[in-house]
């Protein structure tokens, strides 16, 4: 081991920074492979700086899963779970508040397993900097590039690179050297500017809090004299104003107040502001906080708004400052973080929550999916949990959108499920997607719009003499969301059929026709309107009801999905 001090390589020691001013407020989270140590150095960085209460410590010392050698296993500190004390990983996101001196933390230990990746997304979406750690005895893992993407991804500006368990290796200088020269290669790949690597022992405390005289070779600051220095990296005072509007307040006839949080820029009494999407021009009368009337309100309050016009504004709507508007429209590009392990359906309509607007939408398409090893664009036709792609989103309603660069509130968005309600991704917005549609394109610009909407064109199925199957397959299609009806024998009469089929087919159902039989040849005219591509005539032989409803099913997916990859090609 070398024994001349040396400086951190300079490429990784351009994150330091101007002196803070006492009491700023600094959020961080922590990242890595699992078993890393990540929860360990939190309750470690929790002790050294006495933010531990006495009573929570003699909790540690006293339990029965303490792991470590010594008399306190520092990870209990902050896995709070039973079966994170149990298994002895993170599974949820762990906050904790602590301070010092210099100034105030709020830290999200955050999940290293890949299964709880998405814990991870959801801790680092907040944070001023990321503390990605690295165990030295197996160095750079396929985890801790992803957290270190996924960090970067989410406009963290402060990445730290601590690689932990030195007193496993030695302490060894080459090692860290090694460990580190391969993390900010994969760093610089991604444009990360702001690297800081720092060699620590959780467990001995090392560079923790102290320096460590057993690497005198490393005279950089410690991990929290770093943090101490590192300028947070909120809202802006002077970025375009955007207030999400989440509530209208109206107890009585004489107040009418829209209430919500603001995303960026200052809200101030008497300022000129426009509606969206009605783009109605008016005025700030008032903003009223939780006991006053404040003259303005800056990035984070909660407040509510009167204003000077009777204009029209729900939820989901925006109020902006005129001069600087977003951009608003229904299709754009993103990066995506798949979080489910149910893979990515392209056909599939999803929930798309985007500030306090829900609408429903549709991964139009997956331009590539990123190697997180070797950050090599992969063409993809579906996305397994954990995968990170870029996008084309189309949704049904327009959004009121920035840049995810530009402002991290109203640049990202999360994907629902729409039948469990789960959420299955989140993704940043990169740019619009401009649509021109001549106005010859109208109505087929209508007509995609409706395609989008319900996942499928219109379409119908002639099934006669089983009428049970018919009903079994209008519920199949209707609990998968599907847009469909049942036309049965007793829902029309026979000299309809022709007005039912037309109207049914412009409304873009998928239509379960099971007639009574007037002599005529029903099938052909129905076959006539919808053209022989979306008529699907099924004979049912000795199937189950259940057999052939999911034989029928099965024709109808493989439908749906080629009708919808011809109209992303033609797109």
């Amino acid at each position: 081991m070398a024994t001349t001090p040396v400086e951190p390589t300079p490429q990784i020691q351009n994150a330091a920074s101007k002196p803070v001013s006492a009491g700023t407020l600094l959020r961080f989270s922590t990242a890595g492979s699992v078993d890393d140590g990540k929860s360990t150095l939190i309750g470690r960085l929790l002790y050294d700086s006495q933010a531990v209460l006495e009573d929570q410590l003699a909790s540690v010392k006293k339990s029965k899963i303490n792991r470590a050698a010594g008399p306190i296993d520092f990870s209990l500190l902050t896995d709070g779970l039973r079966a994170e004390r149990e298994q002895g990983i993170t599974i949820d996101v762990a906050y904790r508040y602590f301070s010092t001196p210099r100034r105030k933390f709020i830290i999200a230990d955050t999940p290293g397993h890949e299964q709880y990746t998405r814990n991870m997304a959801t801790g680092s979406s907040t944070a001023d900097a990321s503390v990605v750690l690295v165990d030295a005895t197996k160095g750079v893992l396929r985890q801790s590039r992803r957290h270190a993407y996924i960090a970067h991804l989410l406009g963290v500006q402060h990445i730290i690179a601590a690689v932990n368990k030195m007193d496993l290796v030695g302490f060894s200088q080459d090692v860290f050297e090694r460990i580190v020269a391969e993390f900010q290669q994969f760093a610089s790949q991604l444009g990360i500017r702001n690297v800081y690597a720092v060699p620590v022992s959780a467990l001995e405390g090392d560079n923790v809090v102290r320096g460590s005289k057993r690497m005198p070779w490393f005279t950089g600051p410690t991990l929290l004299e770093h943090l101490e220095n590192l300028r947070a990296t909120g809202a802006s005072l002077d970025a375009p104003l955007r207030f999400p509007v989440q509530y209208v307040i109206r107890p009585d006839a004489t107040f009418r107040g829209f209430a919500g949080q603001v995303a960026s820029g200052t809200l101030r009494a008497g300022q000129n502001v426009i509606a969206l999407p009605s783009k109605v021009k008016t005025r700030v009368r008032s903003i009223i906080a939780f006991e006053s009337e404040p003259l303005s309100a800056a990035p984070g309050d909660s407040v509510t708004v009167t204003l000077e016009d009777e204009i029209d504004i729900s939820r989901g709507d925006m109020l902006v400052a005129e001069e600087q508007v977003p951009s608003a429209g229904t299709a754009f590009q993103a990066m995506l973080v798949w979080m489910h392990n149910e893979p990515l359906d392209p056909h599939k309509i999803y929930l798309l929550k985007h500030t306090a607007r829900t609408v429903r939408a549709r991964i139009h398409q997956i331009r590539y999916r990123v190697d997180v090893n070797t950050l090599d664009q992969l063409p993809a036709k579906k996305l397994d949990m954990n995968d990170i792609a870029a996008v084309d989103v189309k949704t049904t309603l327009p959004l009121f959108f920035d840049p995810y660069r530009l402002n991290r509130t109203t640049g990202s968005f999360i994907v629902i499920d729409p039948l469990t309600n789960v959420t299955v991704g989140a993704g940043i917005i990169e740019r619009a997607i401009e649509e021109q549609p001549h106005t010859s394109q109208r109505r087929n610009s209508t007509k995609e719009e409706r395609i989008l909407r319900f996942g499928h064109p219109s379409g119908a199925v002639w099934l006669k003499g089983r009428p049970h199957v018919a009903e079994l397959l209008e519920r199949r299609l209707f609990d998968e969301g599907w847009h469909a009806q049942l036309a049965g024998p007793n829902d029309f009469l026979a000299h309809e059929l022709v007005t039912v089929a037309k109207a049914y087919q412009l409304s873009g159902h998928i239509t379960i026709f099971s007639p009574l039989d007037d002599g005529t040849d029903q099938k052909r005219v129905v076959r006539a309107i919808y053209g022989p591509d979306a008529f699907f005539a099924v004979k049912i032989d000795d199937d189950t009801d259940e057999e052939a409803t999911e034989r029928i099913m099965k024709v109808l997916r493989k439908w749906r999905d080629k009708q919808s990859d011809s109209q992303k090609g033609s797109s």
